[in-house]
């Protein structure tokens, strides 16, 4: 079974869209798409300014070798520092096929 990870967030304080925008680019390109297991990611920003980003894995053991990885990825780390860490939410799930 698949894994779904569901992150929200508001950027931190002084960060521009275009700013988070090209770090979440580099994510993708660098970091996420080089794991094993990776399906799908896609991020998107509501109209109240907070952010959405959607993962699918292709198993939980994938979904958390993921994120031991980007414990120590330079690239992940510069994403995370552009979120206000105190609006995180993460939620992850188990598809049903």
């Amino acid at each position: 079974m698949g894994i779904i990870d569901i992150t929200t967030f508001s950027l931190a304080a002084g960060v521009a869209d275009e700013e988070f925008r090209l770090a979440d680019a580099a994510m993708q390109t660098e970091h996420i798409y080089q794991q094993p297991g990776i399906v799908r990611r896609t991020t998107a920003r509501g109209d109240d300014g907070r952010w959405l980003v959607v993962t699918l894995w292709a198993s939980r053991p994938d979904a958390e070798a993921a994120d031991a990885a980007a414990s120590s990825d330079e690239v992940a780390t510069r994403l995370t520092g552009l979120i206000d860490v105190a609006t995180l939410t993460s939620a992850r799930h188990e598809t049903l096929d």
